[in-house]
């Protein structure tokens, strides 16, 4: 795995993405509002990025991070992405998004639904749980005494192993949670949201290892 495409590249996006290029991955970006947007962010990255539509991100990447507002989750092209491992970083927030009747009721997850618009591709929920500027910095090389933990959910082993390899070499442990279905568990106000790594006004973070995140995700209820 060479290149990681980037459909959406905010704070989360971003954030990977700066991840990524430290770890030695070419990155392609792209956004809603056009590549010329995105210019300041590839020059800060350097010679291993570049930005093109979202169509050009998914074509490049091995592996394609989604990280859109969910109500948009519709509008990630499907042909491109078809046999590939897709990263889902959203979070449903009906304050936000407007309301979703299979998500309010429970009978469905937000992940799931990217999934069935995604059909032909292999998705695995992850990074939705972490402030942004706490993921960019509790990132530690493997073996760290202090690394960090990140949940995953999917409904393909191989994905889910693909996933946890890039995650391995962006300085971060996984957490299997299980399929797509029990993505919930470290959704939004749920224990293993934001909380094990501190407080939004703190910058800088605290670090949870795979106990942790592990035992917030059992505390989940719906």
């Amino acid at each position: 795995m060479t290149t990681i495409g980037f459909i959406g590249s905010g704070n989360i996006g971003g954030t990977v993405a700066r991840l990524a290029v430290a770890a030695g991955y070419d990155v392609v970006l792209s956004n809603s509002r056009g590549p010329e947007t995105l210019q300041d962010l590839v020059a800060e990255l350097g010679p291993r990025a570049r930005a093109g539509s979202a169509a050009d991100a998914a074509a490049a990447g091995d592996i394609v991070v989604v990280s859109v507002p969910f109500r948009a989750y519709q509008a990630v092209p499907a042909e491109p992405l078809a046999g590939k491992v897709v990263i889902d970083t959203n979070n449903y927030y009906p304050q936000r998004d407007g309301q979703f009747a299979e998500l309010d009721d429970a009978s469905t997850t937000s992940s799931e639904l990217l999934q069935r618009h995604l059909a032909g591709s292999r998705v695995v929920k992850v990074f939705n749980n972490i402030f942004f500027k706490h993921l960019g910095s509790l990132a530690r090389p493997s073996g760290a005494a202090d690394r960090t933990a990140l949940p995953i959910a999917g409904d393909d082993a191989a994905a889910k192993q693909t996933v946890t390899g890039f995650l391995d070499a962006i300085g971060y442990d996984a957490v299997d949670v299980g399929a797509l279905a029990d993505g919930w568990r470290y959704q939004p106000d749920t224990p293993a949201y934001g909380a094990p790594f501190g407080t939004f006004s703190d910058p800088i973070g605290t670090p949870a290892d795979a106990a942790t995140i592990r035992a917030a995700v059992a505390k989940a209820e719906r």
